[in-house]
């Protein structure tokens, strides 16, 4: 054969194996196409469904559990006394003027200190839990009598042999010595009738009536005219007896203020030096500093007295604890001041709880509000806990929940809840369905795409 038959036939067997690669890749194509978007009926409608839902879980676990309630409280002194304007205006001054400032709003002070002057006249506090509401004078009786006689004697001054709540001679020479402590006369009972002194005036009488009587004994006047004279003397001495009974030092209203406790604490100072005395020169307050909130309805029968207190202030960052003393069993407004003030509670009323701090409160909470955080239960130790979106209730009333396995497979196991709080709740199995620390519970659902879509 001859090279140019060779060549002619080594082309054709070319020619051939490239239309067999073709068509090889042209069939392996095809199926490809067929595979992708060539579907069966039954496999089309499936992938038409929404894809399943993927299943929201929650680990069981074992810890402590408590129920808290949260509120608002506010701090405050067993006892509080707004100071008013007193005493006697200054000559020529229309009103009360306030001379001296002698303690700044948050200071504490004792029994015996002078808080403010008005018109040159104290004004100081003293031990007692009687407010104040009457002048104390010589010949006063009464409680609020006994009282001053145990503060002066608590600051070193005696009473004498005065009988406790009559103000006799040896209060009044205590009283004289407290004035004369704090650098100040001490106000006397007002004069006689006419504008004088009563002890002076009675004085005066029984040396007229000395003077008669001597006389008439000198002359050897008629008995019965001694006689008469005698009887004049003598009412002369009980006159001046009972004038002197009724005058000497005395403590004005308008100069002292009693508080259970000390050291007490200012809790603002409004008096400014040479400003006319208004309705309110200062707010004191004594004892120990206890905390009150408000509960509602919902809340109150979760909260006794002994329960766990957390008491937080937000300004000063004080975190301390205390225990609740006591619940009010009837709801009441709390006392508010200025116009708005109602809208701090939500309801307008409510329980009001009241704490008492495992240790004192420093000074600086006085009138603070803070947080309270009640531990109304507690399961004691640790328990196991799921979540409270892990329970369900069938109609047969027995809870359960489900526990998903890694194999994906799901079981219901019957539980009794306990104790609930800060979203968990306590859970027993019950049946000896076994659940443990770990497992995996179902809390929900995560809607698939399409569905978020559909929303």
């Amino acid at each position: 054969m001859s090279k140019q038959g060779e060549s002619s036939g080594l082309t054709r067997r070319k020619r051939s194996l490239t239309a067999v690669a073709v068509g090889s890749v042209v069939l392996v194509g095809a199926a490809l196409w067929t595979s992708v978007y060539v579907k069966s009926p039954a496999q089309a409608a499936a992938e038409a469904q929404p894809p399943a839902p993927d299943v929201l879980t929650a680990s069981v676990e074992r810890r402590v559990l408590a129920d808290t309630v949260v509120t608002r409280g506010a701090v405050a002194a067993s006892q509080t006394v707004d100071i008013a304007p007193g005493g006697t205006a200054a000559e020529g001054a229309a009103k009360p003027v306030v001379t001296k400032v002698m303690v700044r709003s948050g200071q504490t002070f004792r029994s015996g200190r002078v808080l403010v002057e008005v018109s040159g006249r104290p004004v100081f506090a003293l031990r007692g839990k009687l407010p104040v509401y009457r002048d104390l004078k010589p010949g006063s009786h009464g409680d609020d009598v006994r009282q001053l006689q145990e503060a002066l004697r608590d600051l070193g001054h005696a009473t004498g042999g005065d009988a406790a709540g009559t103000f006799g001679p040896g209060t009044k020479a205590a009283v004289g010595a407290l004035y004369a402590s704090i650098g100040y006369e001490p106000a006397t009972t007002g004069g006689g009738k006419d504008g004088g002194d009563p002890v002076e005036g009675a004085r005066d009488e029984v040396k007229g009536a000395q003077r008669a009587l001597d006389g008439l004994v000198r002359d050897k006047a008629d008995a019965d005219e001694i006689r008469y004279a005698r009887e004049d003397l003598a009412e002369a001495r009980s006159e001046l007896a009972d004038a002197e009974a009724v005058s000497g030092p005395m403590v004005p209203a308008s100069e002292v203020v009693f508080l259970s406790g000390f050291p007490a604490r200012v809790d603002s100072m409004t008096a400014k030096v040479g400003a006319a005395a208004g309705e309110k020169l200062a707010t004191v307050s004594a004892g120990k500093l206890v905390v009150t909130g408000y509960l509602g309805a919902q809340e109150k029968d979760l909260i006794r007295p002994g329960q766990k207190v957390q008491v937080l202030s937000e300004v000063y960052g004080d975190e301390l604890t205390g225990t609740v003393s006591a619940v009010a069993n009837t709801p009441t407004v709390p006392e508010t001041e200025g116009e708005g003030a109602a809208a701090a509670t939500p309801a307008g009323q409510g329980y009001a709880v009241t704490v008492k701090p495992d240790r004192a409160l420093p000074g600086r909470l006085a009138g603070q509000d803070v947080r309270l955080t009640v531990e109304a239960g507690s399961s004691g130790g640790k328990v196991l806990v799921v979540p409270v979106s892990a329970l369900s209730a069938g109609a047969d009333s027995r809870t359960r929940v489900t526990v998903l396995e890694r194999s994906g497979d799901r079981r219901r196991v019957e539980v009794r809840p306990g104790t609930s709080g800060d979203g968990y709740t306590e859970v027993t199995p019950v049946g000896g369905t076994p659940l443990a620390e770990g497992d995996k519970v179902v809390v929900g659902v995560r809607p698939a795409e399409g569905d978020e879509a559909a929303k």
